[in-house]
């Protein structure tokens, strides 16, 4: 695994602490990259786009849940 790769999974896992309570779209999109991560790495053998799919997920489901939290101001 490269140091990005690291680095950006971290950053993931430091986002789902900070959004620990309860089910949101951060942890719906953190499992639903986790899902699609292990079939990828599964059927490709490369167990770095599980990292990889994990925190796009995580990083797709803070966005949607930051949108949320901004448009009901």
């Amino acid at each position: 695994m490269t140091p990005v790769i690291i680095v950006i999974t971290v950053i993931a896992v430091i986002l789902l602490v900070l959004h620990w309570k309860g089910p949101n779209a951060v942890w719906g999109g953190a499992t639903l990259g986790f899902i699609v991560g292990l079939i990828v790495a599964i059927v490709t053998g490369d167990w770095s786009r599980l990292a990889l799919s994990f925190a796009i997920g995580t990083f797709a489901g803070t966005f949607f849940q930051w949108v949320v939290r901004l448009a009901k101001r």
